[in-house]
């Protein structure tokens, strides 16, 4: 006789396999920033997780399953607050502004998430480099783009597009990726809402400055 599948109970365990996943990525997301991907067994990740090395591979078989989905979700989340910049329509000194925040938003809220990725590009991205090239490279072109509309309706000045969002990328990203040097520099145990809001004013300004806009 066929067996049907209660929709409740489908649900239930589809919730708990989500919850089970989120608590895996989340140790792992620790995990792999502290100490790399080398660095990192995946029967530690399982013992923070608070399962069996076992249990955890039902769910990701091998170590590089799992890290590639940490570097997938910490892209998911990178690229969407980049998107803005390509979908702009509106007036550039705006559309910056947005763009740094939310930057600077995504140190400050994913931090974890962000060295785990400054850390696979740093080692020479080898192995999640053909994911960053698919997905990575089209949004800048489409950000590029962006840039050079600009300046052709006279809207900016004339600027290497490519070298100021590495520039910005460089400049936010620091305060996640470095964050323990400017806590020790600073003196404080960590950085705080005054610290990002003071980030975003310089840079921002940086940024308007360079295009030939006012920083006002």
């Amino acid at each position: 006789m066929e067996t049907t599948l209660h929709p409740t109970s489908s649900k239930r365990r589809e919730v708990k396999r989500d919850k089970v996943e989120a608590a895996i990525l989340a140790e792992a997301v620790r995990l792999f920033a502290e100490h790399g991907y080398e660095g990192t067994a995946i029967a530690d990740v399982a013992e923070r997780a608070g399962l069996s090395k076992q249990n955890l591979m039902y769910y990701f078989p091998t170590k590089q399953a799992l890290y590639t989905r940490v570097l997938d979700d910490v892209l998911d989340d990178w690229l969407a607050r980049m998107a803005s910049l390509a979908d702009a329509g509106g007036a550039p000194d705006d559309v910056l502004r947005a763009y740094v925040r939310a930057k600077l938003q995504f140190s400050r809220e994913q931090p974890l998430a962000s060295r785990v990725y400054a850390i696979e590009v740093i080692g020479g991205a080898k192995i999640y480099g053909e994911q960053i090239r698919r997905r990575v490279v089209p949004l800048l072109r489409a950000d590029i783009a962006v840039f050079e509309r600009w300046i052709a309706e006279g809207r900016i000045a004339p600027v290497n597009a490519t070298h100021l969002l590495f520039a910005v990328w460089a400049m936010t990203q620091s305060y996640a990726d470095f964050a323990a040097q400017m806590q020790l520099v600073l003196d404080q145990p960590q950085l705080g809402q005054p610290d990002f809001d003071e980030a975003e004013r310089l840079i921002t300004g940086m940024v308007l400055a360079a295009l030939g806009l006012p920083r006002n």
